[in-house]
């Protein structure tokens, strides 16, 4: 699925990315913990979040995150906004929530990444 067409499902505004309308998102990962986005794989992905702190975009950039979707009508600061530009990474804001986002992208073809845990537990299993 392309961001604008993502935008588009899950009636959001592009906050930063509208230069990027055809970048493809087709792996996402939905969390609120930071500590549970570390346990990402290296694979390229899609975050969904409703936290809106500097930190989301640190980690974000060490995760190489493709996207990141501010769920429940949460809006960032403009620092996170800035940041984001700076690291071309594109941010979407929508009204909707985690549940209601995942559930949509889901039913257009994005699909989960494995987590590193997943990953380490059917590695040795």
């Amino acid at each position: 699925m392309k961001l604008c067409d993502l935008a588009e499902l899950i009636a959001g505004s592009i906050l930063v990315g509208e230069d990027q309308p055809d970048l493809v998102i087709d792996r996402a990962f939905a969390a609120d913990l930071l500590s549970d986005v570390l346990a990402l794989t290296e694979e390229q992905t899609t975050l969904i979040t409703g936290m809106v702190n500097p930190q989301v975009m640190r980690v974000a950039e060490i995760l190489n995150v493709i996207a990141v979707i501010f769920v429940r009508g949460k809006v960032p600061p403009a620092s996170l906004v800035e940041y984001a530009n700076r690291l071309n990474i594109p941010l979407v804001t929508t009204k909707k929530t985690m549940f209601e986002t995942c559930g949509l992208m889901y039913a257009h073809g994005v699909r989960a990444c494995r987590s590193r845990s997943t990953c380490q537990m059917s590695d040795s299993g």
